[in-house]
C-alpha cells in the first residue's frame, strides 16, 4: 500500500468537501497522513504535527501553486513526488481538476505518470556578526522595502560584478518562479524545466535597467550599496524570513534538492501559459 500525504488548503476547500471526497477513494487503497492542524476536519487519516512526510511515496495537494509552494521544501528534500489538484483558477504546478480526481489517482496508485522536475534555490543570508541563516526556494528570493521605498543594490556572480540597480526591489527567481511576481515585474517567461536563474527590478529608477538570465551554475552575490535605504526585507516563496543590512550578503545557488511534479499528460506548461495570460 501506498502512503501518500494529503495537503488541503482551508481557504479554498474550508468545509473539507473536496478533501474528504479525495481521502473517501483513497481510503481502501493506501495509507493517508495529514498535518494535524487539519484534525478537526473529522476525515480518517494519520494525523502529525511533525515528520510529516517520513516514509511518504507521493503527496497530494488540494489548492493552486501556493499550496504546491508550502510543500516544495519536505518533498524536495525527501525526492516525493508531488500531484495538485487544482481549486481555484489555473494553476501552473496543480495540474489536476477537481472532476478528474478519480481517474488522476487510479493513475498515482498504479504508477502511471511521469515526474517534470523542477529546479530549487538555497539562499544563504551572511550576516556581518558572524551569523548565517539559510532556506530553499522554488519560486523566487526577493530583496525589498515593505513600503516600497527605494533601495540601491549589487549582484554578483561568483566574484564578478554584474549590475546595479536603484529600485523597489530586486526578484531572483527559478524558471518556475518566472510566471510569479518576476513576471508581474516585466520578467521573461522560461520553461520550468530549464535550469537558470533570472534577475528582476521592481520598478527600476533607471532606463538601463532590464531583467537578466544569470547561469545556475555560478553563485548569485547580494548586497546593499549607496544610495537608497540601509535595510531592507528578504522574502522567500512569499514569506518574509529576514532583514538585511548594507554588511551583509544574500547568497543564491541551485539547490541539490529538486521538486518532483506528478504530470499526466493532460495540460503542457505552454497550454496553461496561453489560458492564464
Amino acid at each position: 500500500m501506498k502512503k501518500i500525504a494529503v495537503i488541503p488548503n482551508v481557504t479554498k476547500d474550508k468545509d473539507y468537501t473536496f478533501t474528504k471526497r479525495l481521502v473517501n477513494f483513497l481510503e481502501s487503497k493506501a495509507e493517508i497522513v495529514m498535518p494535524s492542524l487539519d484534525e478537526k476536519s473529522g476525515i480518517k487519516a494519520e494525523f502529525k504535527t511533525e515528520n510529516l512526510f517520513d516514509n511518504v511515496d507521493n503527496a497530494i495537494i488540494l489548492g493552486g501553486d501556493g499550496t504546491m509552494l508550502q510543500v516544495a521544501e519536505p518533498c524536495g528534500k525527501n525526492g516525493i513526488p508531488v500531484m495538485g489538484i487544482n481549486l481555484g483558477k489555473v494553476g501552473f504546478m496543480t495540474e489536476v481538476e477537481i472532476d478528474d480526481v478519480q481517474s488522476a489517482c487510479t493513475r498515482l496508485l498504479a504508477d502511471d505518470y511521469a515526474v517534470e522536475s523542477r529546479m530549487m534555490m538555497d539562499i544563504e543570508i551572511l550576516k556581518s556578526n558572524g551569523e548565517t541563516k539559510r532556506f530553499i526556494a522554488l519560486n523566487d528570493t526577493v530583496i525589498s522595502k515593505p513600503k516600497a521605498e527605494m533601495i540601491a543594490m549589487e549582484l554578483h556572480e561568483d566574484d564578478e560584478k554584474v549590475s546595479e540597480y536603484i529600485a523597489d526591489g530586486l526578484i531572483i527567481s527559478t524558471p518556475t518562479g518566472s510566471t510569479g511576481y518576476s513576471l508581474s515585474a516585466g520578467g521573461p517567461v522560461a520553461d520550468p524545466t530549464m535550469d537558470l536563474f533570472i534577475a528582476t527590478p521592481i520598478c527600476a529608477h533607471q532606463l538601463s535597467a532590464r531583467p537578466m538570465l544569470l547561469s545556475d551554475k555560478k553563485r548569485i552575490n547580494l548586497r546593499l550599496s549607496d544610495g537608497g535605504d540601509s535595510f531592507a526585507t528578504v522574502t522567500v516563496d512569499g514569506e518574509d524570513k529576514y532583514t538585511i543590512g548594507k554588511e551583509d550578503v544574500v547568497s543564491i545557488t541551485r539547490s541539490e534538492y529538486r521538486l518532483k511534479i506528478i504530470k499526466l499528460g493532460k495540460q503542457s506548461f505552454y497550454n496553461t501559459m496561453m489560458m492564464k495570460l
